[in-house]
């Protein structure tokens, strides 16, 4: 290490009293404590869904950057949000018994973005042009950055070139495109370790700068925020030292970010899981059960802490206008989305006559989502207000265990039949996912098998934001059966409580935010017995449609427990409190 190198990385603090010193400095001298236009709260992802303004993501982390910064939105919060958009959408068909992917291309242009201007990334020993586009919304904006070949969402596997460069291009790239526009982040939150280069850009532009590098070590980390949303790394992002020496270090300026990054890598490898733990003093998990579980550790080895803070919905994109409404008149629900002091109490003007009307209004949005779209035999979909539909409609991968219910397919049949009731499973399998590819097909071939169940059990492809809606707003019953402590949250069964449905789930990510009483819970020592109990439960979902005081009451307990750990605009709140404490 040359005496550049020294003078940059190494920082003369010999105990822990001038330590302390150095950090009432810093706060005293460089912290924002509170955000503005000029320095907004940067959010920034890698996905997000948002169909309305052209961009398609993969599931629930794209969808909640939206609600995100919908819900910032109302609130008043400067916000930009900095995401890739990404020139291609992937769709997802079923095509002679198949599911098949197929590429749609997209232009920012028809969506009302705005060019800004372009900035370069340096990648594989050539300059990448990368344009800023940009789309406001009062206090807050969506900045992205997109260029011809840089593809579609998630191209090619975790630990790729390609995905490699699409980081790198959000995070320096991002980065640049925000001074440009003139923006200072007051903090920046990164979420999962695929925005890791922003933070990184941030410490070399202080360190390149001047600053001492331990200094901008600590500032960058005090006003970065990791949030982790997954409790499964089923491919855990991790790159090669050759990867970085031609995508990530020729972006770099100093020598001693260089160093502090190299020293990152074990045996020529390194998880941006580790750095991404390095680089932010301020950490979150996305349910209160996921951040007591999440098992991370920082390079001493000390397991890092995670403040929960439970994920939420934008009410007023997910929540039926007629909903919403009905809880603004009885006081539920506050002009944001919010639980009023005695929201409790007004829950019993939610009684069975409204839950069924609003349904039936519900049925109606279905079907209009289901218009032009087939099952797995090619038919349209069209139910009336008599139909009773259970549903399915999630990310389709193992742990959430689509495939369990059909385990036992007479039984199941047993609980659709005297009903007449209808199975709809939607959800999008990962590209490449050949296992769930697999899982799916059997479980269409199970289906077929049976007379009933072949004609009242229906998969339909391309899930979206408007089958996701449409199944919210018009079935009676939803499912969600993750392996307990694998799920981080989930958003779906938020939608379904609010859009007034029994909940029949596991208790793991957002729903283990209240009691296991407080719907219709499925457990068990064994996977058969979770299987009995959820036949059980299905079964009393039945019953309950067809007793009044039976629906109000499990709708009202449901209700009572999650509107406010539904909220979104109580997650905001509550990121805004952890990050500017007053």
């Amino acid at each position: 290490m040359n005496s550049d190198e020294e003078k940059y990385y190494y920082h003369p603090l010999e105990n822990i009293e001038d330590v302390d010193i150095f950090y009432d400095a810093v706060e005293r001298n460089h912290l924002t404590k509170s955000v503005s236009p000029e320095r907004p709260y940067t959010y920034w992802t890698i996905e997000l869904y948002d169909q309305k303004n052209g961009i398609r993501g993969g599931g629930g982390l794209g969808v909640l950057a939206a609600d995100t910064r919908r819900v910032a939105e109302k609130m008043g919060v400067p916000f930009a949000l900095i995401t890739p958009f990404y020139p291609y959408e992937m769709h997802q068909v079923m095509r002679n018994g198949q599911v098949v992917d197929e590429q749609k291309p997209v232009s920012y242009k028809d969506f009302g973005f705005k060019y800004i201007d372009s900035v370069n990334v340096k990648c594989n020993n050539k300059l990448c042009k990368l344009d800023v586009i940009e789309k406001k919304f009062n206090s807050t904006r969506i900045i992205a950055i997109t260029e011809p070949n840089f593809r579609e969402l998630y191209a090619d596997m975790s630990g790729s070139d390609h995905r490699l460069y699409q980081e790198v291009s959000l995070g320096f790239g991002g980065y640049a495109a925000l001074k440009l526009l003139g923006l200072k982040p007051a903090i920046m939150q990164l979420n999962e370790v695929a925005t890791f280069f922003a933070a990184l850009a941030r410490l070399d532009e202080l360190a390149s700068n001047g600053m001492d590098f331990y200094e901008a070590v600590v500032y960058t980390r005090k006003h970065t925020l990791y949030t982790n949303h997954t409790l499964v790394q089923a491919a855990e992002a991790e790159f090669s030292r050759e990867q970085f020496d031609r995508y990530v270090y020729p972006n770099l300026k100093s020598l001693a970010v260089k160093k502090w990054i190299s020293d990152k890598f074990v045996n020529d490898r390194i998880k941006l899981s580790a750095v991404t733990i390095e680089i932010s003093e301020l950490r979150s998990g996305v349910s209160k059960l996921h951040a007591r579980v999440a098992n991370y550790h920082d390079v001493a080895g000390n397991r890092v802490k995670f403040r929960a803070v439970t994920n939420g919905i934008d009410m007023d994109t997910w929540v039926m206008p007629e909903v919403m409404r009905e809880y603004e008149a009885d006081d539920i629900l506050d002009a944001i989305g919010k639980p009023t002091p005695n929201y409790e109490q007004k829950l019993n003007l939610i009684n069975s006559e409204k839950i069924r009307e609003y349904k039936s209004i519900g049925r109606r949005i279905l079907n209009d989502a289901l218009r032009n779209r087939t099952d797995q035999n090619g038919r349209v979909l069209q139910f009336s207000d008599d139909d009773f539909i259970f549903d399915f409609k999630r990310r389709f991968v193992d742990y959430k265990r689509p495939d369990l219910p059909f385990r036992n397919t007479f039984r199941l049949r047993n609980i659709l039949e005297p009903r007449g009731a209808h199975y709809i499973i939607a959800g999008r399998v990962h590209a490449g996912d050949s296992t769930m590819y697999g899982k799916l097909l059997h479980l269409l071939s199970l289906v077929a098998q049976d007379d009933y169940l072949r004609n009242h059990v229906h998969y339909i492809s391309d899930y979206d934001e408007a089958l996701a809606f449409g199944l919210s707003a018009g079935s009676n019953v939803a499912i969600n059966l993750p392996i307990v402590g694998l799920e981080a949250c989930g958003t779906s069964w938020m939608k379904d409580i609010a859009n007034l449905n029994l909940l029949i789930s596991t208790h793991d990510g957002g729903v283990a935010d209240a009691s296991i009483n407080s719907y219709l819970n499925v457990s068990g020592a064994s996977e058969e017995e979770e299987l009995d109990m959820l036949y059980q439960r299905m079964e009393e979902a039945v019953q309950a449609w067809n007793s009044d005081f039976d629906l109000e009451y499990l709708i009202q307990r449901q209700l009572a427990a999650y509107l406010p750990v539904i909220s979104g605009a109580r997650m905001m709140q509550e990121y805004l409190d952890y990050l500017f404490p007053v």
